[in-house]
């Protein structure tokens, strides 16, 4: 029976978060393997942010969060400790319980990221990549597709100063791969990466110049809906192998299936 007084309970923030899929998906996990545990789609103004969240870590039974726009920087900020790849981009999109009540952030962006794509059959090592987003998520993808071997990122951004910072700290982590910032321009890339919004909506821009794609290219979108969006339709178009974001979504909810122990097989651990 899932829902009595001995569930656990997870939160899913994001303002807005009417477009959140990971409620539905983590409640169809629970579902199907017989937890007592629900996830709970939340949200709260931004200038309301300190008092929810003072809320919800008095909430004691609460026992973990995914984070989702525009707190995932906020809410790194609130825990006690971090997994080097938060860390790294002082970014968490997952946070759990600890046994002192105190919150350990962790972020799956470029693990769900670089699983699909192996998973996928992608060779990453050697690759050179146009990447389209140095937020959040794009931070996150920029470090571990460096880590996963590529030899070349290319970074654009409409803030061009967050991306010359993102070169900075992944190029100095990975040195052995070359950072530079430049146009949304796929020319001379193996493959070209959407990590930003553009797209989700009806009538958005295109995130890069798809007349620049050339059929051996791999294009991936990180957006989940719509499922296909208006650059995977344009490069499926021009011939090239297209990747969606479900992939990636599908294997952070493995991952982050194990960082709260959904199980509760190491609860000794917090």
């Amino acid at each position: 029976m899932r829902g009595t007084g001995k569930a656990d309970v997870f939160v899913m923030l994001a303002h807005p978060v009417g477009h959140a899929k990971s409620p539905g998906i983590f409640n169809e996990v629970f579902e199907q393997k017989g937890l007592d545990s629900l996830m709970v789609p939340l949200t709260c103004r931004p200038e309301d942010f300190e008092t929810f969240w003072a809320g919800l870590t008095a909430a004691e039974n609460i026992r973990g969060v995914i984070i989702s726009v525009p707190y995932k920087v906020t809410v790194f900020h609130k825990c006690a400790a971090a997994h080097d790849r938060a860390a790294r981009v002082q970014s968490a999109n997952s946070v759990r319980r600890q046994a002192d009540g105190s919150w350990y952030a962790d972020n799956f962006d470029g693990v769900g990221f670089i699983d699909a794509l192996i998973a996928g059959g992608h060779r990453l090592a050697g690759r050179r990549v146009l990447q389209v987003g140095a937020g959040g998520a794009g931070a996150s993808l920029a470090y571990c597709l460096a880590e996963a071997g590529a030899a070349e990122i290319r970074l654009n951004d409409v803030d061009t100063r967050r991306a010359e910072q993102l070169a900075g700290l992944v190029v100095a982590k990975f040195p052995a791969c070359r950072i530079t910032v430049g146009d949304a321009d796929p020319t001379g890339m193996d493959m070209a990466v959407n990590a930003t919004p553009v797209g989700m909506h009806e009538g958005d821009p295109l995130p890069l110049d798809v007349s620049k794609l050339t059929p051996e290219m791999l294009v991936v979108d990180i957006i989940m809906e719509p499922a296909e969006t208006a650059l995977l339709r344009a490069a499926r178009e021009r011939g090239c192998t297209v990747q969606p974001g479900r992939p990636m979504m599908d294997f952070q909810v493995r991952a982050m299936s194990e960082f709260f122990d959904i199980d509760r097989k190491e609860r000794g651990n917090g």
